[in-house]
């Protein structure tokens, strides 16, 4: 009943905007997750190793900080609504060209490059919602806000499905050009964000409020970077090599593994709407210890259920556990990070944290490789159990050190 009361706050203008940041990360977040669904088929055709594969995904994750960057600045400087939309056509474009590639080092520099656009679209995406949005509401719609990337991974599931075994990897990426559509939507509904049309300034202005504000803000941001490396080293260390465990350790094939998908994606949904939601109750940093103490529990039952079914509940279950601290990440660093800075702080702290994370799968398929099993073959089990431990426990001791400004005014 609050979360319908909180919707019926929104008048059309808010929810427009809403729905296209949130379209906007649920898209990025699909086309990034195709290429997790097809690390071994890719490997194969490429003639090289899994592992040296999942390098691709290591790209395009040290690359987003550079793209929370530039569109971050370009976000502060001239509004977010058009930096957004070219964000959202320059990642379309380089998800597209990903079809094509000829080869191995091309692959690299096409996922490179579409890793600068997926980091500039958090950022903006993120600050113009949470810009736009009442304050009372901010807690609810940052948790369905975030899940727009499990959405994204929900929907990269179905056309996996869907897709796959008809026309291969290469058509999945072909697919992935569809987001390039949600501009017509951005261009004909969605308005400036009014903080920062209250705030913007001359040229010579921003460059000066930019380098003051570093100056006066580093240690904050220096304690958010290390807080989104462990986020990003969570997620993306239950996410990525999750469906090559389920293939190559659990021989699951495609409609299981595209089932297992859908279903935790679900859990990841349902996870970061709740929790989020709650966070404008319990505080963020509560939440999030909440929320990773509970992950902590479930990581036997995530990874070592002994059926199918077992299986899915547990992955079910580590989702809305991860995915519910994940919810809280948007309003959290929004209102940590300077009104001045607010476009670029959010999105460059995160992405940065993305790159300090971004070897999680290689150091995943590393470990497995590594701890191996009876059969000699590689433990992805042990691998993804060990590395989820120790990044649960970072996070826990991150967050309680850190501070916090629920329900600031923007």
């Amino acid at each position: 009943m609050e979360a319908i009361r909180l919707f019926k706050l929104l008048n059309r203008d808010q929810r427009n905007t809403f729905v296209a940041c949130f379209l906007g990360w649920a898209l990025d977040a699909f086309d990034f997750f195709l290429l997790t669904f097809v690390i071994a088929a890719m490997a194969h055709d490429f003639g090289t190793s899994i592992a040296k594969l999942s390098y691709a995904i290591t790209l395009t994750l040290a690359m987003r900080p550079v793209g929370a960057f530039i569109f971050g600045l370009l976000g502060d400087r001239f509004g977010r609504r058009i930096p957004l939309m070219i964000d959202i056509i320059f990642y379309s474009a380089m998800e597209l060209l990903t079809a094509f590639s000829p080869n191995y080092t091309w692959l690299l520099i096409f996922r490179a490059l579409y890793g600068i656009g997926m980091g500039g679209e958090w950022g903006l995406g993120a600050s113009l919602a949470m810009e736009t949005l009442p304050t009372a509401a901010r807690g609810l719609f940052s948790g369905i806000l975030q899940q727009g990337y499990a959405f994204g991974y929900l929907l990269a599931a179905v056309v996996y499905w869907a897709v796959f075994p008809f026309f291969g990897w290469r058509g999945l990426f072909v697919a992935g050009v569809v987001p390039a559509f949600l501009v017509i939507f951005i261009r004909a509904r969605v308005p400036e964000s009014p903080a920062w049309l209250r705030r913007r300034t001359a040229p010579a202005d921003f460059w000066k409020n930019v380098l003051t504000v570093v100056r006066r803000h580093w240690a904050l941001f220096l304690y958010v970077i290390l807080l989104m490396t462990a986020f990003n080293a969570m997620s993306h260390g239950t996410q990525d090599m999750y469906q090559t465990f389920l293939g190559e350790q659990r021989h699951y094939g495609v409609t299981q593994k595209a089932a297992t998908g859908i279903i935790y994606a679900f859990g990841a949904i349902c996870g970061g709407t709740l929790v989020g939601h709650l966070s404008q109750k319990w505080g963020r940093r509560r939440a999030i210890i909440l929320a990773a103490v509970f992950g902590i529990i479930l990581i036997p039952a995530w990874v070592f259920s002994p059926s199918f079914s077992l299986l899915v509940i547990g992955g079910f279950a580590m989702q809305f556990m991860v995915q519910g601290a994940w919810g809280i990440v948007p309003v959290h660093l929004n209102e940590l990070s300077p009104g001045e800075l607010r476009g670029t702080f959010p999105g460059f702290a995160y992405q940065l944290g993305n790159l300090l994370a971004a070897n999680t799968a290689v150091v995943e398929a590393r470990l497995a490789d590594h701890f191996r099993d009876a059969s000699g073959h590689p433990d992805y089990a042990k691998a993804l159990a060990f590395f989820a431990l120790i990044i649960f426990v970072a996070l826990i001791v991150l967050a309680a050190i850190g501070r916090e400004e629920r329900g600031k005014e923007f």
